[in-house]
């Protein structure tokens, strides 16, 4: 099986780090730096979790190119989690299709899929090179640089309003959101796990639900994001996976999750998660107009005010199972940042009463 863009080389995924060579090196860059011959190249550090994830130097003994650059392949511990969900070559099919994005996102030089070996692989910029922050939960992000944020997903979002196969054939492959048995699956093992790593420290209002009504929330959450009008949606953008540039500028790494469906998911996802609770109680209605009037699509399809915070109210249905599963789980975060994403998502819930914003979405 082939993709317009994509070249499946096993060959080319080298099976350990140690295994790169100058020579691959070379070849892998080739398509943005042609004519740069890597003559040496230096493993600086690795980070084999929930991917494998390396960044190296290079040296070069012709022409130009990145001084480090960053590799990511799949976890042979975790591509299962990945394939199940429907995210293991997302990201990888998403930046071989060639397909521009109006947001801030690493640079790829080479995307490769191996299907058969249930592997693939990113060679990317090294985003210190840009003097990039990478933000997780304990390190929040300001409202002014959320609000950039929201501008960037605005951007994306109008840019792919209306998204589907035929009106962008690349991209064709991309899942809408549907909450499938392999998503819940995990999402049912690990929230009551979740939910007891979290005694004390949640809301009443979430506790008082046991953790299969939490995962039915969730998967109606995600069934709602299949109607209204659909985009290209990040699909997985908590703050974990963000990045501040020297000039302010809010961008978004790890595409693995990317879907079709509903602009809220983003939105919500995103907000509630990079914010302290207190910043997000006094400013995210302020917040969710940043978005709205950032919005470039026909006025008709533009979400009303109310129509938009009702659809915000309901986003913690999603974010707080995901986080909870995650508090729940060992190797994927630390308990420190999954127990800080789980309060701040069980607080949105408890206090925009979710559950019943979620009931108007339906009805």
């Amino acid at each position: 099986m082939s993709f317009p863009g994509l070249r499946l080389l096993a060959a080319k995924i080298p099976p350990r780090w140690e295994d790169a060579t100058p020579a691959w090196m070379s070849d892998a860059i080739a398509s943005r730096c042609p004519g740069a011959r890597v003559a040496a190249l230096e493993l600086l550090t690795r980070d084999d979790g929930t991917n494998r994830r390396a960044r190296f130097a290079l040296r070069y003994a012709a022409g130009a190119g990145p001084a480090t650059v960053f590799l990511k392949a799949h976890s042979p511990h975790h591509r299962w989690v990945h394939l199940r969900n429907g995210n293991l070559f997302n990201e990888a099919r998403l930046f071989a299709s060639g397909v521009a994005l109006p947001v801030d996102h690493p640079l790829v030089y080479k995307a490769v899929v191996d299907r058969l070996r249930l592997d693939f692989l990113l060679v990317m910029e090294d985003l210190a090179q840009r003097g990039a922050d990478p933000r997780d939960a304990t390190r929040p992000l300001s409202v002014d640089q959320v609000a950039h944020g929201l501008r960037a997903l605005a951007r994306l979002h109008s840019a792919f309003w209306g998204f589907s196969g035929r009106t962008h054939p690349q991209l064709g492959w991309v899942k809408t959101w549907k909450p499938t048995k392999g998503w819940q699956v995990g999402l049912r093992k690990r929230v009551p796990l979740g939910l007891q790593r979290g005694a004390g420290q949640l809301p009443a209002e979430v506790t008082r639900h046991d953790w299969e009504q939490i995962v039915d929330l969730w998967a109606r959450y995600v069934d709602s994001l299949s109607r209204g009008p659909m985009t290209l949606l990040h699909g997985d953008a908590h703050i974990g996976n963000t990045y501040v540039l020297p000039d302010g500028e809010v961008g978004f790494l790890d595409w693995q999750v990317v879907r079709r469906g509903g602009w809220s998911q983003d939105v919500g996802y995103f907000l509630v998660g990079a914010l302290t609770e207190e910043d997000r109680r006094g400013h995210e209605a302020a917040l969710l107009e940043e978005y709205r009037g950032a919005l470039q699509v026909p006025a008709s399809e533009r979400p009303s005010a109310a129509r938009a915070w009702l659809h915000y109210r309901a986003t913690p249905a999603y974010g707080m199972p995901i986080w909870l599963s995650t508090l729940g789980s060992d190797g994927y975060q630390s308990r420190e940042v999954s127990l800080a994403l789980a309060r701040r998502y069980s607080s949105a819930f408890a206090e925009l009463e979710t559950p019943s914003a979620l009931a108007s979405i339906g009805a």
